[in-house]
């Protein structure tokens, strides 16, 4: 399988037909509307995978958000509890000065009992503060037992400020022994509420710190796990579009590599295609139009061969009794073995005139059977150029002035001396000559030019004839093609152009045509800079 290796060998993204995973897909019995369905549905598939996890990072998201939420409710709680607090702390200091124990009657002035009546409904809220219904929420169970302990102390403090202080006020403003240790029990129940108080919001400051750094962990692992996910459906999705267009591509430029060379004439090789779809059975139909195109160019060639050989032989066997027919012709003509008359005459003139047109006719024949079988060898010597197109001209300049038609020729004065076959290149000139005076019509003109040009000598022919249509310019140098104006003159057979573009490439030059309908037309022919010497 020398076109497998070959594309497995190849630059670029060809070798890729030969990876295994390839040609396992490649191989896979199905049609190619199922492996793009496939592709399609494995795709949506991964991109749905990859929106359902973003779904699932943005819940998580939320839920965090809502964490936050939570814990901003529970710190303005603790924070109005604390606060609380920190006014039963305040007030119960006012009352440490000398003036404690004292009840004033002025109204002016703020008695102690009346400071202390102010604590106990500081130790109120405080207690309020720690019922759920007051809170808002349901408080987590580490801050249940914390609540429970200011409560109960609130609950104390209340209890003793109540029934074992504030009763016991004199006016005579001495406290008491027993006043001054309830006082300093209360105190005592204060600090602790105070140290309860602390434990509850550092405890809240804990749980704040620990949320924000498990909503740091949490997103990054969940950033890392979607960027991973999703770059691995990238990874996937092109890898599954990869495999699939490579088992798809691979064959198809085997294919058009065979093609191309089935179109370059190479009918040597075949395509060798694994695929189980719709690409096999092309790759088989491709295999079986390359055989039969090789047999059917094989047998085109040796039928072609057989016919070069057949007129070639035709046309040298007829030449002879045609030479005998126009020779003996002008001698009846010339009167050589007696008179004729004038009606005898003039059939033996259109004897000579058809028999001439019908040896050149021959000839061509012969020229393009012996160009088709290679069997032309050019005489090349150097010899004048410009003189073989002043003799063309000569010979066409009587028959263009008897139709009325001008004919020009200039040259350019350092195109002379040119290598060549003389003989070839003067019945190319005398081909394009002879074209322009038959369809010149009168009153026109020929220009005939010949010059030096990037290296190479150009000869060209200008008339001033009807024109060729564009679908007709390459069509005329092709054997027995004339133009619609060629046919309807009913002159020429069609091989002056195709003999004389034959020989111009065998020098190794090209020819050429220029037209426009209505205005003339400008044949041109050039020989490479190898092909002269200047």
């Amino acid at each position: 399988m020398p076109e497998e290796q070959e594309l497995r060998a190849a630059p670029g993204g060809q070798r890729r037909i030969g990876d295994p995973l390839v040609r396992a897909v490649a191989r896979a019995p199905v049609t190619v509307r199922t492996k793009l369905l496939i592709a399609f549905v494995g795709t949506s598939l991964l991109l749905v995978a990859v929106g359902l996890l973003g779904q699932r990072v943005l819940g998580l998201s939320n839920d965090r958000v809502g964490s936050f939420g939570a814990l901003q409710r529970r710190a303005i709680a603790y924070g109005q509890l604390e606060l609380a607090v920190r006014q039963v702390r305040e007030l119960l200091s006012e009352n440490a000065g000398p003036a404690y124990g004292y009840v004033w009657n002025d109204p002016g002035r703020q008695s102690s009992r009346k400071v202390d009546r102010l604590v106990v409904n500081a130790v109120v809220r405080v207690k309020s503060g720690t019922a759920t219904d007051q809170l808002g929420f349901v408080p987590p169970q580490e801050d249940r037992y914390d609540l429970g302990r200011i409560h109960g102390t609130a609950d104390r403090l209340e209890t003793v400020m109540e029934e074992e202080l504030i009763p016991f006020y004199r006016y005579d403003g001495k406290p008491t022994q027993e006043m001054l240790a309830t006082r300093a029990h209360a105190e005592q129940l204060a600090s602790d509420l105070k140290r309860f108080a602390a434990v509850l919001s550092n405890g809240l400051e804990d749980d704040v710190n620990d949320l924000i750094a498990r909503n740091d962990s949490s997103f990054a692992s969940s950033r890392a796990l979607f960027i991973g996910v999703a770059a691995g459906a990238i990874v996937l999705a092109l890898l599954l579009g990869f495999v699939l267009s490579w088992s798809l591509i691979g064959p198809i430029q085997q294919i058009d590599t065979r093609l191309a060379a089935i179109a370059s004439g190479d009918f040597s090789g075949h395509v060798e295609v694994e695929n189980r779809d719709e690409l096999g059975p092309l790759s088989a139909n491709v295999n079986r139009m390359n055989d039969e195109l090789r047999r059917l160019y094989t047998e085109l060639e040796a039928a072609s061969r057989h016919k070069s050989e057949f007129l070639a032989n035709m046309s040298h066997e007829l030449r002879t009794p045609l030479n005998a027919i126009i020779g003996f012709s002008q001698v009846l003509r010339d009167e050589m073995v007696g008179s004729v008359n004038e009606k005898q005459a003039e059939y033996l003139e259109d004897i000579i005139s058809s028999g001439n047109h019908l040896l050149s006719l021959i000839n061509d024949v012969l020229d393009l059977s012996k160009v088709e079988a290679g069997q032309v060898e050019l005489t090349m010597h150097p010899f004048s150029l410009r003189e073989a197109l002043e003799r063309g001209v000569v010979m066409v300049r009587e028959r263009a002035t008897e139709d009325g038609v001008r004919v020009a020729f200039a040259a350019d004065p350092e195109v002379d001396v040119v290598d060549g076959d003389e003989r070839r290149i003067k019945q190319v000139i005398f081909n394009l000559l002879s074209n322009a005076v038959k369809f010149t019509p009168a009153g026109g003109e020929i220009d005939v030019s010949a010059t030096r040009v990037n290296g190479e000598v150009r000869v060209s022919v200008a008339d001033t004839g009807p024109g060729i249509a564009p679908e007709d310019r390459e069509r005329i140098f092709e054997e027995f093609q004339q133009s619609e104006t060629g046919v309807g003159l009913r002159e020429g057979t069609g091989l002056g152009l195709a003999l004389s573009k034959r020989f111009v490439e065998l020098h190794g030059g090209r020819i050429w045509l220029e037209s426009e309908l209505g205005r003339g037309s400008t044949f041109t022919f050039a020989l490479p800079a190898g092909s002269f010497t200047p």
